[in-house]
């Protein structure tokens, strides 16, 4: 089956035609096109007369309906070839109609699987990008990052500390020391060290983008093969917490392959699927499900978590999410820009705050936030009235993929008022690898969720490599400063520092909450045990399937 013909098919009807306009519509030159239209000829799809001379137009003639014979034909493949195989065909460019039913008959391939192991076929929409602790840095790759790798120690939404690969720990005003688990496997069968940890440790201490956060600590050194030092003689109030986030994870790389301890490994990664595998010898609890699939799917599939193939039986019931936040951030130390200007800054702030309840209407899970990105905070920020300042040239917006409906609403927002903009496109990879863009760029949406403790999210938030906020504020040595107070902070007064650093940046007009963002996953009401963990996503650990037993 051919994409190109079925194009033609649903863009071109019998007559008339310049050869130009199907080149174009096929994004392909006009000697190519030449070539297809002789092959569909010869296979019988349609007769194609070329205009004779310059300027005349040439004619086509469908001799078989295209689509209503490759739906047919996807039809039987979807019910006999692998679901990663067929999955390509929902990519297909088809009529709205054909679409539903081609996606209704692949939706069935989802869900549980019960035939020699337990299997949970799940849509995705994206590939993930990096699975390394390390380079992570979008929520979709890190949840898999969390399914895959163990952390020392482990944190509740609440702050609680919770052993992992340590099982105790003894902490000092200069001193950290770990006592680790005995008899841990990696996924290649090789048993956990200390030495293993200040490997995976000292890697992440000096890492670009997480050396800020680890800035307190200055060694770190295995004293025994299951006691692990970790020091810093200026003292460090949050050494314990640094450990359970996602970074933090340990693993094991050998012949260029990485290994972690987690419930399940991944078998198989590739752009159209992954496959996670349960860790039969995992030293907390083995998964109860044998794997979990990936297949890519279309960006408008339906995510549902399933359980059986009876789709016209199936009850679900629906899960609430966090799926982060979203604010805008003014580039306010950016050289020769007038975003630098205070008035400006709280002129656009006003704009927005004025305007930010209307944001609901671009997506029903977006709701207007005016409180604080910390849930249940709120903040109470004065921002002085400012008359419009002259805009001399443009503010350049950057606009990204995955936040494009708010931006394109920043962007309406500012022309309205005629203030003159200049987009600048950037792809979401470049966003989150290469900060120096934000060099280019006046002000943007940034969308953030945090992993799973709101307080140590958002200090990581301030000091992390990935994001905007410790690129902008190092130029300006007050926020260093303001920052640097977490070290020597009980964590449990962190959210009074966040607060209290929250309020400033909204009232220097450098961070504007705009909107929280909720998901609603559906889940079939077979599945059991259903539990949001990192990152607003589901524990596979913890699934499994209640059986359909006869009495």
């Amino acid at each position: 089956m051919d994409t190109k013909l079925l194009i033609l098919w649903r863009y071109f009807s019998s007559g008339s035609i310049r050869t130009e306009e199907i080149a174009e519509a096929l994004q392909i030159s006009q000697k190519q096109t030449t070539r297809y239209l002789k092959k569909w000829t010869d296979d019988g799809w349609l007769n194609f007369t070329p205009g004779r001379g310059r300027g005349n137009v040439s004619h086509l003639e469908w001799l078989k309906d295209v689509e209503e014979i490759f739906e047919e034909e996807v039809m039987k493949i979807i019910d006999t070839e692998p679901v990663e195989r067929s999955s390509k065909y929902l990519m297909f460019d088809w009529s709205t109609d054909t679409k539903m039913r081609v996606m209704n008959k692949f939706q069935s391939l989802f869900g549980f699987v019960q035939q020699t192991q337990d299997k949970l076929i799940v849509p995705k929409r994206y590939p993930f990008q990096l699975i390394h602790p390390l380079e992570a840095a979008d929520a979709h790759s890190a949840h898999m990052v969390a399914n895959v790798f163990n952390r020392l120690v482990s944190i509740t939404d609440t702050g609680k500390i919770l052993p992992e690969l340590a099982h105790s720990w003894d902490v000092s005003p200069t001193k950290l020391r770990l006592y680790l688990r005995k008899d841990v496997s990696f996924h290649d069968g090789s048993v956990l060290t200390a030495d293993d940890v200040v490997n995976c440790l000292e890697k992440l201490r000096i890492h670009k983008h997480n050396k800020e956060l680890w800035a307190p600590v200055e060694e770190i050194v295995a004293k025994t093969p299951l006691v692990v030092d970790i020091l810093y003689s200026q003292g460090c109030s949050y050494s314990l917490h640094l450990l359970s986030t996602m970074t933090s994870s340990i693993y094991k790389e050998n012949k260029g392959r990485l290994y972690g301890t987690g419930s399940f490994f991944i078998e198989e990664n590739t752009d159209q699927k992954t496959t996670l595998t349960a860790f039969k010898e995992h030293f907390q609890e083995r998964p109860l499900l044998d794997a979990v699939e990936f297949v890519h799917v279309p960006k408008d599939f339906p995510i549902v978590y399933q359980s059986t193939l009876e789709q016209e039986k199936q009850t679900t019931y629906k899960v609430e999410s966090d799926s982060g936040f979203g604010v805008v951030i003014m580039n306010a130390y950016r050289k020769n820009s007038q975003i630098q200007r205070k008035e400006v800054r709280h002129y656009l702030h006003q704009l927005i705050a004025k305007n930010r309840q209307k944001i609901q209407g671009i997506d029903s899970r977006t709701i207007p936030n005016q409180n604080s990105c910390i849930i249940g905070q709120k903040q109470n920020v004065h921002i002085p009235k400012v008359e419009r300042p002259m805009f001399i040239k443009p503010l350049i917006v950057r606009a990204s993929d995955h936040t494009e409906k708010t931006t394109r609403w920043l962007i309406e927002l500012l022309e309205q008022e005629s203030i003159p903009v200049e987009v600048k496109w950037f792809p979401f990879e470049e966003i989150i690898k290469n900060r120096l863009h934000i060099q280019e760029v006046d002000l943007f949406i940034h969308g953030e969720i945090f992993e799973l403790n709101q307080d140590l999210s958002f200090y990581h938030f301030l000091t992390n490599g990935f994001a905007p906020l410790p690129y902008i504020l190092q130029n300006d040595t007050k926020w260093k400063k303001r920052i640097d107070e977490y070290v020597h902070t009980p964590f449990e007064e962190w959210t009074r520092l966040n607060i209290s650093l929250e309020k400033e940046l909204m009232e220097e007009s450098i961070m504007i909450p705009l909107y929280y963002e909720k998901r609603f996953i559906p889940f079939s009401a077979e599945l059991m045990n259903v539990n949001i963990k990192h990152f607003g996503y589901v524990d596979f650990s913890k699934l499994w399937v209640r059986p359909t037993l006869e009495d």
